[in-house]
């Protein structure tokens, strides 16, 4: 490999036109042959075919005679998968943002803007379709999805009884975590946009009588007194001012004995991963723990205890200082 293949854009660029033209669900209806799909995808069937072909040289989809083309499994994600691939939605957002990266590594702050006007949060507010989108994108890579092994085990922690989850996303999360332990009542804290769609997620859990939603954002006042403040995947978003913001405010509502945990975003004191795409979309980063420490002391909390589960998730937990 020399640098000119691992600086080609022709690939991803492919693969993004592929989502977008829907190709992978054209050819799973029947549309194999180049001339159906380019009049089942709108485009051109030369140019069509050219794309296909760089696809099926790079091991995404098979073409098993010449114009006829067909799935494999890297193929079949984008049927079964296209947010965040779709260069008409959120994903073109994504895409388009890389084009800012020197600004954003010369200043060390995102350049989203340039391309699109807006910050990426305001960008969002103004466009409700992409921040569904990006709701759901969020769910599906895991921010909202259940997983046994996010949170500590709560049965060795009897007192608490109430759990807020701070920038929870539309509360799937926190639907599981109360169905797993009925004694808890739990607040899910998003943007209005987003909570208006925690309703169905908390009525299909049989949670409604237990939870409770807060439409706001977390930079503001959190719900005060809870046992458990809840973020996962939420300091890696921003940059130190905000992520030490958002601290101080888990430290303003919580009690001596309440619990600040985070998942994801902290490592052990190993390089985090670059996350080149939250430096370009909105200035965030992983940190290592030691990092933490300083943010945290900063926002009036100290770290009490850090481990890894077994699934890799690195979990700490704060307390005040």
């Amino acid at each position: 490999m020399d640098l000119w293949e691992l600086a080609d854009l022709c690939t991803p660029w492919c693969i993004l036109v592929a989502a977008t033209l829907r190709l992978a669900d054209h050819i799973d209806s029947g549309h194999t042959h180049i001339d159906q799909l380019a009049v089942a995808a709108h485009a051109d069937a030369s140019a069509l075919h050219r794309v296909l072909r760089h696809l099926v040289a790079k091991g995404i989809f098979e073409e098993p005679q010449p114009g006829h083309f067909a799935l494999n499994d890297l193929a079949r994600g984008l049927r079964d998968n296209r947010i965040g691939f779709d260069l008409e939605g959120i994903g073109g957002r994504m895409a388009h943002s890389w084009s800012t990266l020197l600004t954003a590594v010369r200043t060390g702050r995102p350049a989203y803007q340039e391309v699109f006007g807006r910050p990426w949060w305001d960008d969002l507010t103004a466009h409700p379709p992409l921040a569904d989108e990006f709701d759901a994108l969020m769910s599906y890579a895991g921010h909202g999805v259940p997983d046994p092994d996010v949170l500590p085990d709560l049965t060795a922690w009897p007192s608490i009884k109430t759990v807020v989850d701070v920038g929870g996303g539309t509360g799937a999360l926190l639907a599981e975590v109360l169905k797993a332990h009925p004694h808890l009542h739990g607040t899910l804290v998003d943007l209005p946009r987003t909570i208006a769609r925690s309703h169905e997620v908390f009525t299909a859990a049989g949670v409604t009588d237990r939870v409770a939603a807060a439409a706001q954002s977390f930079f503001d006042p959190l719900p005060a007194g809870a046992d458990l403040y809840f973020l996962k995947s939420i300091l890696s978003d921003w940059p130190d001012a905000e992520a030490t913001a958002i601290l101080r405010r888990c430290a303003e509502a919580a009690t001596p004995t309440s619990r600040i945990v985070l998942v994801n975003g902290v490592t052990p004191n190993e390089a985090p991963d670059p996350d080149l795409l939250m430096l370009v979309l909105v200035g965030g980063k992983g940190r290592t723990l030691g990092e933490f420490r300083l943010l945290a002391a900063e926002a009036g909390l100290q770290v009490q205890a850090a481990a890894r589960r077994p699934s890799g998730r690195f979990l700490v937990e704060c307390g005040l200082i």
